[in-house]
C-alpha cells in the first residue's frame, strides 16, 4: 500500500467533529477531504464492505480500499473483488500472510489447528488476517471499517469514530455504517444495484450466510441463530457470539 506524508492532527478534536456527522456519505466525504491517501476502507467483501465502496464512489473523491487475502477464501470472494474494481474503477490493495509465518504455524500445530481450541483459532487468524491487516494500516492515519452494532454482542457499543492503538501508534477508526441494520444494508445494495457475493443470497432451507470468511471457518446460519453463529461453529457450545478473528477485537 502506498504511503504519503504524515500530517499532525488534533485527534481529540477530529474524533469529536467526525462523530457529529451521522450521514455515511457526508462522513466519508469529510474523511477523504481531510486525510486523502492516508485514509482507506478495509473490506473483505462483506455486505457492509461493498456498501462502503459504493458510498465512497458516490462522494466523487478518490479513495483507497484494501483487503486481506488469507489464501483460504471462497472463490466467489475473489470474483467479487474483481467485479468491484471493474465497476468502480479503483485498485483494491491486497495483503497476504507471510509464507514463513504460515509454514511455521502449520509445522507446529497442523493445517487445521483452528479445530483444536479457540486460542489456536485466534492464532491462525492472527497469522492469516491480523498481521497482514497491520501491514495495511502502517501507511494510514484513518481506517474505515464496515462494523455495525447489530453484528454481535461484542460490537453493540462500537463507536462511529474512535482512536485505537495499532502497530504501536494511534490511528483513527471510522465506522460510517455503525447504526445501520442488516436490513438497511440489503436495502441499499438492492436500491443501487451494488455488486455483492452471491453466497449471501438465502439458501433453499432458509439458512443464509450473514458474513463470509475462510472456507472451513464460515458456515451458514439458521433463522433462529445470531449473526456470528456461523463463524467457527464448533465453539458455539460456549453460548457466546463474541467470536472474533482479532482484527477488531484483540
Amino acid at each position: 500500500m502506498e504511503s504519503s506524508t504524515v500530517v499532525t492532527h488534533d485527534w481529540a478534536a477530529e474524533v469529536e467533529r467526525l462523530n457529529g456527522i451521522t450521514d455515511a456519505v457526508d462522513l466519508l466525504t469529510e474523511v477523504f477531504r481531510t486525510f486523502g491517501k492516508r485514509a482507506a476502507i478495509g473490506t473483505s467483501g462483506q455486505l457492509s464492505g461493498v456498501t462502503l465502496v459504493d458510498l465512497a464512489y458516490r462522494t466523487g473523491l478518490p479513495f483507497r480500499a484494501f483487503a486481506v487475502d488469507t489464501l483460504r477464501l471462497h472463490p466467489s470472494t475473489y470474483k467479487l473483488w474483481d467485479d468491484l474494481q471493474k465497476r468502480y474503477g479503483f485498485e483494491l490493495e491486497i495483503f497476504r500472510p507471510d509464507p514463513e509465518h504460515v509454514d511455521k504455524m502449520v509445522r507446529q500445530h497442523g493445517e487445521y489447528l483452528f479445530f483444536d481450541s479457540q486460542s489456536k483459532q485466534e492464532y491462525c487468524c492472527e497469522v492469516r488476517k491480523v498481521r497482514p491487516n497491520d501491514r495495511a494500516l502502517a501507511s494510514l492515519d484513518v481506517w474505515i471499517t464496515g462494523l455495525r452494532r447489530d453484528q454481535s454482542s461484542a460490537r453493540k457499543t462500537t463507536p462511529r469514530c474512535t482512536m485505537v492503538e495499532e502497530g504501536g501508534r494511534s490511528i483513527l477508526k471510522v465506522a460510517p455504517l455503525v447504526e445501520w441494520s442488516e436490513e438497511d444494508v440489503w436495502n441499499y445494495i438492492r436500491e443501487f444495484d451494488v455488486p455483492y457475493d452471491a453466497m449471501f443470497d438465502p439458501l433453499p432451507n432458509g439458512a443464509r450466510y450473514p458474513s463470509l470468511g475462510c472456507i472451513i471457518c464460515t458456515t451458514p446460519i439458521l433463522p433462529h441463530e445470531p449473526l456470528r453463529a456461523g463463524r467457527w461453529r464448533w465453539f458455539n457450545a460456549k453460548g457466546d457470539d463474541a467470536k472474533e478473528c482479532g482484527i477488531h477485537v484483540r
